[in-house]
């Protein structure tokens, strides 16, 4: 703030909330300037005809970068629904269907399969790998033709 001792001032007098009163006391002892010279600054920051326009400014950079945001997490949530899609039909169309006397024996083999699946997942997820940041490292740069070329690249 920039004091403007020799400019002529007029005398104001008005009563404040003590909330707001003790607010002021407090900023101007930790900034060590005058409480008169935050309320000037307040006031013409308040009546100056630009502030509508920074605060329009302000609040449009940031739904600007609210909407990146938003861009990406559609963008990670569609890769990882296709993701999960690709590997279900492969899944179920790779899989065949188990006799009766080797279920017992494969869902315990699949517990210790999915508690190393868990496993592995908490290792990546802590090394902060990401299955998008895979996708586009991996997938050519005009991007696959269509559905049917992520099916048959996962064959």
């Amino acid at each position: 703030m920039t004091c403007r001792c020799d400019a002529v001032r007029t005398k104001h007098t008005f009563r404040l909330p003590p909330d707001l009163a003790a607010r002021l006391a407090d900023y101007a002892a930790r900034k060590r300037v005058p409480q008169a010279l935050i309320v000037e600054a307040a006031l013409a920051s308040h009546l100056s005809p630009d502030g509508a326009d920074r605060l329009e400014a302000a609040l449009a950079r940031r739904l600007d970068r609210m909407t990146r945001q938003m861009e990406l997490i559609e963008r990670h949530v569609t890769v990882s629904n296709e993701a999960l899609a690709v590997f279900v039909r492969f899944w179920l169309t790779s899989t065949p269907a188990l006799p009766d006397t080797a279920l017992a024996a494969a869902q315990t083999k699949g517990r210790e399969r999915y508690d190393g699946f868990v496993e592995a997942l908490g290792r990546r997820l802590a090394r902060g790998h990401k299955l998008a940041d895979e996708a586009v490292r991996d997938v050519p740069e005009g991007g696959p033709q269509s559905n049917e070329d992520l099916r048959s690249s996962s064959k």
